[in-house]
Order: C-alpha cells, then structure tokens, then sequence
C-alpha cells in the first residue's frame, strides 16, 4: 500500500532498498532521510553458521498494524512527511534485507528518532515470526515476543 505519505508492504520478493530511499526523500522539504535495513546475518544467540532465516505473518493484520505504527510516528513527530515499513516473508538467504524502515523529515533529529522507534515498534507490534535454519538445526527465533497494540 502506498500512499502520498507512507509505503506499506509484506512481501515475498527481495525489497526495493535504493527506491524506498528515493522515494522517502522526494519531499523538496525533507532534508533528513534516514533508513533502517535488517538484514539476514550468519548468527543468532547461541546459534552459529545461520544459512537461511524464515519468516512468517499474521497476514491480515500486517497492513493495519503497519498504518497504525505509521500514523503514530506523524502522531509523534508533526515535520515528518514520508515513511517507509517494508517487510519480507518466506525464506531468506544470509545478506537478504528483512526490513526496511526510512522516514524523511526537515531535520535529521525527528527522521532519527522516528526511524528508531519504527524498527523497535514494528519489531513488537507486528506479528511476523522468524525461524533460523543452521547447521544441524532448525528453530523459530530465541527471542519471541509477544505481539502488544501499537
């Protein structure tokens, strides 16, 4: 879902980084675009040589738990003018980005701290669920957590 002001999406395929970054900073008032990118590593707790990360979603909720989170950050910060809350399901391979959170703003405070507070809200009000594959094993994330409102 994309709007004049936020970019929503779940998806399968690899996530556009470089568009969603240009697209965050088209405002001609936006002076401060600043992005997020998780990205599959090779390592979790306790867990060495990760190969493949898996995600899964409450579909159905994604998108308007992802308005919502959008609408807090405007809520918060009144000058930001673009948000970006992508995330990708399916299986991943270690470099894969997993999320992208951009905001743009006038000024680079409000873009930082509206960014921050994207990833960890996202993070804790989203429900998508990851599983790392490594060798010789496989098993949903150490660190769960319990999907609260945003």
């Amino acid at each position: 879902m994309k709007t004049e002001r936020f970019w929503l999406e779940l998806s399968e395929a690899p996530l556009p980084v470089a568009e969603t970054i240009e697209w965050a900073g088209k405002p001609t008032g936006c002076g401060a675009v600043v992005s997020f990118l998780g990205n599959a590593r090779d390592n979790s707790e306790g867990r060495q040589n990760v190969s493949v990360l898996e995600y899964e979603a409450y579909e159905s909720q994604v998108l308007p738990r992802l308005e919502a989170l959008a609408e807090s950050i405007f809520e918060r910060w009144g000058d930001v003018e673009r948000i970006v809350l992508l995330h990708r399901i399916g299986k991943l391979v270690v470099g894969d980005t997993a999320v992208i959170v951009v905001t743009a703003s006038p000024h680079r405070e409000a873009a930082f701290e509206s960014a921050k507070y994207g990833i960890d809200t996202l993070k804790a009000t989203i429900p998508i669920w990851k599983k790392e594959f490594w060798d010789g094993g496989q098993s949903w994330a150490t660190n769960p957590q319990h999907i609260r409102e945003v």
